[in-house]
C-alpha cells in the first residue's frame, strides 16, 4: 500500500482533535485518581475495622476487574439511578476510579516507608492527628511515590482508547473515524501511534529521572 501524503495532511486536524480529548481524559482522570487514591489509602489505615476492610475489598474488586467492563458498567448503570453524564465524563470517572485503586497502594507504600521515628516524634510532641499527617507523614511520603504516580499517568494515557467503547472519540477513535471516510486506516492510525510514542517516551524518561532524584 502506497502512503498517501495528501490524505495524511487532510486527517492531521482530526487526529489532533482526538489528541486533545485524550489529553483531557488523562489529565482529569489523573486528578480524580490521585485525590481518590489518597483518600482510599487513608481509609485503609482507619482504626475502624469495618471501614478498613470495606476499603480493601473495594480496592481489590476494582483492581481485579477489567477497566473495559467497569466503563461499560458505569455507562449503562449510572443513567439507571438518575446520574446522567456525558461519555467523556463517564470515561474520566471510570479511569479515575480504576487508577485510584492502584494509586492507593502506591500511597500506602510511601506512608509505610516513613521512618517509625517520625511517627514517635510527632506523638511525643502531642501533635493532633491531622497535623501528624499534613506536617510529618504526607510531606515525606508523597515525594517518594511521585515516580510511581507518574507511571500510572502514562499507563492511563495509553489506555484512553478503551473510552471508544462508550463513545468517546479519543486519539484512536478520531483516527479510525478519519480513516473510515476514505477507507484508508494506515495513515491516520499511524499518526495516532506516533503521537502516543512521542508523548509516552519522553514522559517515561522524565519519570526515570525523577526516580533517580528521589532515590539519591
Amino acid at each position: 500500500m502506497i502512503w498517501d501524503w495528501e490524505f495524511t495532511s487532510r486527517v492531521v486536524p482530526d487526529v489532533l482533535r482526538g489528541l486533545l480529548v485524550t489529553f483531557e481524559a488523562t489529565v482529569l482522570g489523573s486528578v480524580v485518581a490521585f485525590a481518590l487514591g489518597l483518600l482510599l489509602a487513608l481509609l485503609r489505615r482507619s482504626r475502624i475495622r469495618a471501614v478498613s476492610r470495606a476499603t480493601w475489598l473495594f480496592i481489590e474488586f476494582v483492581r481485579s476487574t477489567p477497566l473495559l467492563v467497569q466503563l461499560y458498567f458505569l455507562f449503562n448503570v449510572l443513567p439507571g439511578v438518575g446520574l446522567r453524564f456525558s461519555s467523556l465524563t463517564t470515561g474520566v470517572i471510570g479511569l479515575g476510579v480504576h487508577y485510584a485503586c492502584y494509586a492507593a497502594e502506591v500511597y500506602r507504600a510511601g506512608i509505610d516507608g516513613v521512618p517509625r521515628g517520625q511517627w514517635d516524634a510527632a506523638t511525643a510532641l502531642s501533635l493532633p492527628a491531622y497535623r501528624v499527617w499534613t506536617s510529618v507523614v504526607l510531606p515525606q511520603a508523597i515525594p517518594r511515590v511521585l515516580p510511581a504516580l507518574g507511571n500510572c499517568t502514562i499507563s492511563m494515557f495509553k489506555e484512553t482508547p478503551l473510552l471508544l467503547a462508550i463513545g468517546v472519540l479519543d486519539l484512536v477513535g478520531a483516527a479510525q473515524e478519519a480513516g473510515s471516510d476514505a477507507y484508508r486506516y494506515v495513515e491516520p492510525l499511524t499518526l495516532a501511534g506516533v503521537c502516543f510514542l512521542l508523548l509516552s517516551y519522553p514522559a517515561s524518561l522524565l519519570v526515570r529521572r525523577l526516580e533517580r532524584r528521589v532515590g539519591s
